[in-house]
């Protein structure tokens, strides 16, 4: 048997699979080195928080949403992909963002950390305004193709 019949796949993907798995394993060592137990507690917490807690969440607003707006999916996704992107970076920065880190972020950066919460703004809002962009390029050419096909 051939080792493309045998493994499903080229030895080429067997090999850059086995040097992400090292690659994630020397990154997991590494980061557990430190404060171990901080972030093991972090990793249950954020997929228990995020598990019963938020998932219930986006599914209860991804329903409000269906309902208060009658559109296809595919419109829908132009609320659902910048408010993901936004809460995602909430959620990973949100100890900066809030604030509550301030004086460790100084201290170990030398950097000021008075600016998470308005450039997550920003970039939130500059999700929105592209991702509204993109549904009004979407409805235009759209309503240029209903308008041609009905015009011949």
């Amino acid at each position: 048997m051939t080792f493309v019949r045998r493994y499903g796949d080229s030895p080429l993907h067997l090999l850059l699979l086995l040097c992400s798995f090292a690659l994630t394993g020397y990154a997991g060592v590494r980061l557990l080195r430190g404060d171990w137990f901080g972030i093991v507690l972090w990793f249950v917490g954020a997929a228990v928080l995020h598990d019963l807690v938020l998932l219930p969440l986006y599914g209860l607003a991804d329903r409000a949403l269906r309902r208060v707006v009658p559109a296809p999916a595919s419109y829908v996704n132009h609320v659902r992909v910048p408010a993901f992107v936004s809460g995602l970076l909430l959620l990973v920065w949100f100890p900066l963002i809030a604030g509550t880190q301030r004086r460790r972020y100084e201290r170990a950066t030398g950097l000021s950390a008075d600016v998470f919460l308005s450039r997550w703004l920003l970039i939130t809002a500059g999700l929105f305004a592209v991702s509204a962009l993109w549904w009004c390029v979407r409805t235009a050419v759209w309503w240029a193709r209903t308008r041609r096909g009905a015009g011949s």
